[in-house]
Parts: C-alpha cells; sequence; structure tokens
C-alpha cells in the first residue's frame, strides 16, 4: 500500500509541474537528468525548468528529492544509477506519468582513483560501475522512450575523455568509453531518429572532486584507520579549489544547444578558459600525428594537412 501511495504521490506530483509550466505542450519538452542534486546536473534542471520544460530529476536519497521537488517543474525521482531495481522504477515512474520523455541526460558521474600501480581494484571497479556501466543501464532502459520520441541522448563525459595524466587513469579511462559509446550510439540511433551527443567539460564548480575526497577518508575508517588532520586539511583545500571555479552555466547553455537545437553537435567541449581549449586540441592534434608515424599506409606531411582541411571544411 505504501509504494501504491507513493507512485500515485508522484504522478500528481508530475501532472502539478506540467500545469504549472510556462510553455505550451507543443514546445515543452521532458527530460530526465541522471546526478541532478548538484553541480552540473542541478544547474541543467534549473534552467531547464524555469524555462518551462518538465525535469525529471534523478537524486538518491529522501532529502534530496525532497530539496528537487520544491523547485517549479521539476519532478523528483530515486535513481541511483548502479540499481538496476531503480532504473527500472523510475522507467515505471515515467510510463505511469505519461509525459514521454524527450530526452536522456547521463550526468551521474564520480572522480576516483590515483597513480596506477597504487589503485586498487575496488577503486577502478567503483569509477566503472558509475561512469561506464550507469550510462550504459539507464541508457538502455530509457531509450525506447527516447526512441518513440524521436528525441536526444546526451552524456556528461570531460576534456579527460581526451587529455590524461598522473593519477587519473581511472576517471581518464571511463571518460573515453565515453567517447567510444557516444560514437556508437550515435549511428545505431540515427536511423530511428534520435541524436546523441556528448559535452566535454572541463573544471568546473562542482562537488566531484571534494566527493572523492570524502570517500577516501570512508576507506580509511573502514579500514580500521582514523581521519587525519592532513586528510582533513586536505578536504578543506579541495573544497577551497572547487568553490574556485565558474559556475557550470556554460556547460549548461552547450547542453541546452545539444537537447533543444534543430542541428546538435556530436562534441561540445565546454571549458573556462582558452588554456584549457588549446590543451586539450593540441593534444588531439599530437595523437593525429601519432597515429600517423608508423606503417607504410601513413600519410605525408602534405597529405596530412589536406586531410585537416577538408575535415575543416566539413
Amino acid at each position: 500500500m505504501s509504494r501504491l501511495l507513493s507512485r500515485l504521490s508522484g504522478i500528481l506530483l508530475v501532472a502539478i509541474s506540467l500545469a504549472s509550466a510556462a510553455q505550451s505542450p507543443e514546445t515543452q519538452k521532458s527530460i530526465l537528468i541522471t546526478g541532478a542534486t548538484s553541480g552540473i546536473g542541478r544547474n541543467l534542471a534549473e534552467a531547464l525548468a524555469n524555462e518551462g520544460h518538465h525535469v525529471y530529476a534523478g537524486a538518491r536519497t529522501g532529502a534530496e528529492m525532497a530539496e528537487l521537488n520544491a523547485i517549479n517543474n521539476i519532478t523528483a525521482v530515486r535513481l541511483d544509477v548502479t540499481k538496476q531495481d531503480e532504473v527500472d522504477a523510475a522507467v515505471q515512474f515515467i510510463e505511469d506519468g505519461g509525459t514521454g520523455l524527450y530526452a536522456l541526460v547521463n550526468n551521474a558521474g564520480i572522480y576516483d582513483g590515483g597513480p596506477v600501480l597504487d589503485t586498487e581494484i575496488g577503486v577502478m571497479n567503483l569509477v566503472y560501475q558509475v561512469n561506464v556501466e550507469g550510462v550504459l543501464r539507464t541508457t538502455k532502459a530509457f531509450a525506447p522512450l527516447v526512441i518513440e520520441s524521436k528525441g536526444r541522448i546526451a552524456t556528461t563525459g570531460s576534456i579527460a575523455g581526451t587529455v590524461s595524466g598522473p593519477g587519473f587513469a581511472a576517471y581518464s579511462g571511463s571518460k573515453h568509453y565515453i567517447e567510444a559509446f557516444t560514437d556508437s550510439l550515435a549511428a545505431e540511433l540515427e536511423p530511428l531518429g534520435v541524436k546523441v551527443s556528448v559535452i566535454e567539460p572541463g573544471n568546473y564548480q562542482t562537488q566531484i572532486r571534494r566527493s572523492a575526497v570524502k570517500r577516501s577518508m570512508a576507506r580509511v575508517v573502514g579500514d580500521g584507520g582514523v581521519v587525519t588532520s592532513g586528510m582533513e586539511k586536505q578536504y578543506k583545500a579541495m573544497e577551497e579549489v572547487e568553490l574556485s571555479y565558474k559556475k557550470p552555466d556554460e556547460v549548461t547553455l552547450a547542453y541546452k544547444h545539444a537537447l533543444l537545437s534543430d542541428a546538435p553537435l556530436r562534441r561540445y567541449v565546454v571549458v573556462p578558459n582558452a588554456n584549457e581549449q588549446q590543451y586539450t586540441i593540441e593534444t588531439k592534434i599530437r595523437e593525429l600525428v601519432e597515429l600517423n608515424s608508423w606503417g607504410p599506409h601513413s600519410y605525408d606531411n602534405e597529405e596530412l594537412l589536406e586531410k585537416l582541411k577538408s575535415a575543416l571544411g566539413q
């Protein structure tokens, strides 16, 4: 009985959100965002809701859901992307609401890891359970609704899907997967009228780094250790770094283009400064040169430049 009442209450919230929408039914979109409680997901959810779209906002706790439900045009959905039962329940919830689903935003993600030789397999697995398996799980579950709407699927990648360095093997590896995932899914769903994009942010204000430090401290306690003053200082320093970054408004603008434009791009590199843009692009150029550096079938320099010019022309 309690589960039935909860579902009926959720459907009522959907109805209230739709009734308060500023847009007409023809222009309003229903969009699901995973990981919508903070950072990029929360910024995007509020922006879309403010413009009259109906947002299903993924959250993991009752308190988070209550906070999201208090915002006009947002309906909270309990959704841990690592739990198939919650994903299945979210699909059923949206189907019961009768709104359909125009777009899925795969935003939930975590950072963790460290130097390759020091990273435990369990830590690596956790990153992949959220950033890789979670994206695959939600996409497979919600794709039928998006296909029915001939809508959009967009995923939060990272410039770490192109660049990497010491301590980033786990996270960058998961974001490299998102690049391949996007290209494959885009080709597979294009005949069905669904557009697929990846948004690749640089360093913006989120809680992803602080959350990683918290998990590290929790592992220490779980192993019988104690949180030292040095660990607490590390968290405080990470908090100061994260709060010094720009809010992810620019990431939201890219997402809105990917979700609502008539001509969405496959990739959106969104960075807060020129240095991050240049570093990302120069890394890709270096990799292009490396790919062409070995074997009898490589292009000569002039041919390679012509290929680049041709691609720029397209």
